[in-house]
């Protein structure tokens, strides 16, 4: 297995759960970019559009604000990582891409805009897929998350999207209970089974709280956080999208080599 890649979180917007207001401004996300990269990251995820509960809704034009000048910025100091925008709008990504990203996260799996699907075929970049629906409601977990993720990568394919440029993500903290997230956690292989890319995002969730059983800070979720990274290397998942890129970043590293997989 090749190194664990680690996706580092930069949240751009003032509201984020975790660390909303904390990277508003341009010069500190830049600097925040320049330490995820230290730390080990991999890829930058650069999110201008907080899904937290209670989130507020923000126009195409606000988002684009957001990330276009963090972006360009990243971009232009060459630090040798993938930046990936977090969106689910087609004229968004395209911003973005234009501005220098490299890939696109997209939390609605290209069913919210299918012209982001369009974006992405014209700039033959990465898209990850993340399992998101506006029911909640399955019959079995699992297997209804794959056959929907199945779903969006059959509509990746008619768009002339390259296998290689499809990535599948769970959805841990979207549209399922906690019982249904760990029912997932527990068959991240299936999912990886499909022969493509799975990124595992976690970090500092509800889930993770639940399961560690007490009230905690977020910032207090990261060693759990890491055991869910453990878990998803396991199962063989390609990354992992943190907040705490250094942690993750070495325990992943240590963790592999002592399965003798790097």
């Amino acid at each position: 297995m090749k190194q664990l890649q680690i996706m580092g979180i930069l949240n751009v917007t003032p509201d984020s759960f975790s660390d909303g207001g904390k990277y508003h401004a341009i010069d500190d996300a830049i600097n925040h970019a320049k330490r995820l990269v230290d730390d080990g990251a991999n890829i930058i995820d650069v999110g201008g559009y907080s899904t937290r509960p209670g989130y507020t809704e923000i126009t195409i034009e606000e988002e684009i604000s957001r990330v276009v000048p963090v972006v360009e910025k990243i971009a232009e100091l060459n630090l040798g990582v993938d930046i990936s925008v977090d969106t689910f709008r087609g004229e968004v990504a395209e911003a973005a891409l234009q501005a220098g990203a490299t890939m696109i996260n997209d939390q609605w799996r290209g069913t919210f805009d299918d012209t982001i699907l369009d974006v992405v075929k014209k700039y033959d970049v990465p898209i990850i897929l993340m399992h998101n629906n506006t029911h909640g409601i399955y019959q079995n977990v699992v297997d209804d998350m794959i056959s929907e993720l199945m779903e969006s990568v059959q509509l990746c394919k008619d768009r002339g999207i390259k296998d290689e440029n499809i990535w599948l993500d769970p959805g841990v903290g979207f549209q399922k209970t906690r019982d249904e997230e760990v029912e997932v956690m527990r068959n991240l292989n299936k999912l990886v089974e499909k022969g493509y890319k799975v990124l595992l995002a976690t970090s500092r969730k509800r889930m993770v709280k639940e399961l560690i059983g007490k009230e905690t800070t977020p910032e207090e979720r990261d060693p759990a956080t890491a055991a869910t990274t453990i878990v998803g290397i396991n199962q063989g998942v390609h990354a992992v999208r943190v907040h705490n890129v250094q942690l993750n970043r070495q325990l992943a590293d240590v963790y592999m080599k002592l399965q003798g997989d790097l």
